[in-house]
């Protein structure tokens, strides 16, 4: 098999059945279950998080959320530069390079939790460096979209992304299991509070071997890697990757770009934490706008040679007009998907975890283990799942009605959906028996999750029609990176306004941008004299 293909042309019909489809099927499939790790590593946080605090390690439940937040805009920043990497350096280097570089963190994250001493900092670092699977999903959106025509683009990137995303579920599912084994060794720690799995709770006082969240992914990610570097293959036409140089040189290229951005994310975090890891200075609403401009206008004037007109010649889908529109509606369905995947496990767990009672000075204190609750990590599992499974559906859909279409339907289903899920989680805050509003909350945020999933195909079909052939992946890839700093975005302001006592806030806001989106999908796409039509 050759690794760099010259020639493809997907669409003219006879190149696709003869040679076309047999050679985008096998990179497909190489490249799902890499982007599956990628997500898996990039969010496992939201779990591991919640079984440091049923293992009694001694952090607050606002630094807990804190690591879940690190990983998201590390990740979201880092998709800036993995936006640019198929032109740069090829499809086949580039997912063999950044699927192999997740092992950094699964490794170092096993070690880390073997001991609940490990200081809060070398978690927060661990949590930036699997920013790396996040930044993955760019550069394997892209990808995938060179491979196929157009006219199934909706349904092959909704396998892509949406196979990709139970990379959440799949690590929602496996760590809670593996960590009651003791498959890597290691000593065993108890739980102070109840923990549990796909199949039920688990009681405090049992041993518990929570390192192996990180070990884990070792035993898919060696063969993935393998399976990469001779499964895959590098498109070498003009419209894909003219120049995409010798293996290593490609990887060093990919490394030059991700140390930039890398920085760009540390200087964001030291500008948005409290002390003792940041200054605190400013909000997330001043820093994202800035780490985001900091990353594009770095990766575009540090660097030098053809590495530097090829990113040059790349910018120019800020040109357009589309990108930007694309780019806010693409935010209110993977960024919506993407956030609360990351927020949801640790919300169920402090909202039904505990009571929630009024102290003998008129404050609400939400202190005591609520017996009743429900276990995180037995129904956190259910929502990215969901969300996953139907995305390619939304994309098929989309392709036969037009993914404008789907759009609009699905911002209206999102804006109900949050409000109502803001009014049952508004109820548990404030009650001594929050379980009682458990299965109202569940299944509006299942319905959310789902909407988010079928928005996901269908913008991206908008994305393939609205765009030409050598735009289309750079505009996926872009559009990716902004909204997954909703990985950051919702984790963070949940926290914040469950410490504020008013949970519903989050919400209430998420809805508000879901009324932005639909009116924007409206005017660029569905009104009667429109940019293009329900593309």
């Amino acid at each position: 098999m050759k690794a760099n293909i010259k020639e493809w042309d997907v669409e003219n019909d006879e190149f696709w059945e003869s040679t076309g489809k047999r050679v985008a099927t096998r990179n497909l499939w190489i490249s799902i279950p890499s982007l599956l790790c990628g997500f898996a590593v990039w969010l496992y946080w939201g779990i591991i998080t919640v079984q440091m605090l049923n293992l009694g390690f001694p952090f607050s439940q606002g630094e807990l959320f804190t690591l879940s937040s690190i990983a998201g805009l590390a990740g979201a920043t880092l998709r800036i530069p993995s936006t640019f990497f198929i032109r740069i350096a090829g499809g086949r280097n580039t997912i063999f390079f950044t699927t192999a570089l997740l092992m950094i963190p699964a490794v170092g994250t096993g070690f880390a939790l073997k001991s609940a001493d490990t200081p809060l900092w070398t978690f927060q670092l661990l949590a930036l460096l699997s920013g790396f699977g996040g930044g993955n999903f760019a550069s394997s959106m892209s990808n995938i979209s060179f491979f196929y025509p157009k006219r199934v683009q909706g349904t092959s990137l909704g396998l892509n992304a949406g196979l990709g995303n139970f990379g959440v579920t799949t690590m929602q599912i496996l760590i809670p299991l593996v960590m009651t084994m003791g498959v890597f060794g290691g000593e065993s720690m108890t739980l102070v509070n109840s923990s549990g799995t796909l199949v039920g709770k688990i009681p405090a006082g049992t041993e518990t071997y929570i390192h192996n969240a990180g070990f884990i992914w070792l035993i898919f990610l060696i063969p993935l890697a393998f399976f990469g570097w001779f499964g895959m293959n590098n498109l070498t036409t003009d419209h894909v990757t003219p120049h995409p140089g010798s293996p290593p040189w490609a990887m060093v290229k990919i490394t030059m770009l991700l140390l930039i951005a890398l920085i760009a994310a540390c200087i964001g975090l030291y500008l948005l934490l409290p002390p003792p890891l940041g200054i605190g200075l400013l909000n997330m609403w001043v820093v994202l706008p800035l780490v985001i401009v900091g990353t594009v206008v770095a990766l575009r004037y540090f660097t030098r040679g053809e590495l530097q007109e090829n990113l040059k010649r790349q910018y120019q889908i800020f040109n357009n007009k589309h990108t930007w529109a694309m780019t806010v509606i693409y935010t209110m369905t993977f960024g919506s998907f993407i956030g609360y995947s990351a927020a949801f496990p640790l919300s169920i767990k402090v909202i039904f975890g505990f009571t929630h009672v009024m102290g003998p000075d008129g404050v609400l204190v939400h202190d005591a283990v609520n017996a009743n609750g429900p276990s995180a990590l037995m129904f956190a599992w259910m929502g990215p799942f969901i969300g996953a499974l139907i995305r390619p559906i939304g994309g098929k859909i989309a392709d036969k009605v037009g993914g404008a279409k789907v759009t609009q339907m699905v911002s209206i289903i999102m804006i109900l959906s949050a409000l109502g899920v803001a009014y049952f989680m508004s109820a548990a805050y404030h009650s001594a028996t929050p379980e009682v509003y458990f299965w109202p909350f569940f299944l509006l945020f299942i319905l959310l999750f789902a909407a988010t999933g079928v928005g996901n195909g269908s913008t991206f079909r908008t994305i393939a029609m609205v765009f030409d052939q050598e735009q289309a992946g750079p505009a996926l890839g872009w559009t990716s990176a902004v909204a997954a700093y909703g990985a950051f975005i919702i984790p963070k302001v949940f926290g914040e306004q469950i410490n504020a006592t008013t949970p519903e806030y989050a919400l209430y806001g998420f809805a508000i941008f879901y009324a932005v989106c639909l009116v924007l999908n409206w005017w660029f796409y569905l009104r009667p004299n429109a940019y293009v039509k329900n593309p």
